[in-house]
């Protein structure tokens, strides 16, 4: 079984910052994606950014330029620094790993919330 840990959510005025972190335990492929996706009320959820083991990185449009997103994987953990935050930030963000090994594994935090204040 794989669980998943979020921290690093809260409050924070417009062009601020906040860094969510994401630990996950159990037994995980050593080749995955770790990312972040976010929803917004009444919206649907969305991808925020994610990035692979060998590390490369996918960006939603709306965010490249102010969130960085990094992992550490001895630890097996994923870390998202925003920067320039804006209202439009607002939402609950979601820790997500997938991984193949024989079929497709995913899996979801519990979601932690951003609130950007204007």
């Amino acid at each position: 079984q794989v669980q998943l840990v979020e921290s690093g959510g809260g409050l924070v005025q417009a062009g601020g910052s906040l860094r969510l972190s994401c630990a996950a335990s159990g037994n995980i492929f050593a080749f995955n994606t770790m990312g972040w996706y976010r929803q917004a009320p009444g919206k649907q959820r969305e991808l925020v950014a994610d990035i692979i083991s060998g590390g490369s990185t996918n960006y939603a449009e709306s965010v490249k330029g102010r969130f960085t997103i990094s992992r550490d994987s001895t630890k097996n953990t994923v870390y998202l620094q925003m920067d320039r935050l804006k209202p439009e930030d607002t939402a609950l963000y979601y820790c997500n790993l997938k991984f193949t090994w024989a079929r497709t594994y995913d899996y979801w935090g519990q979601g932690t919330q951003v609130t950007v204040s204007s």
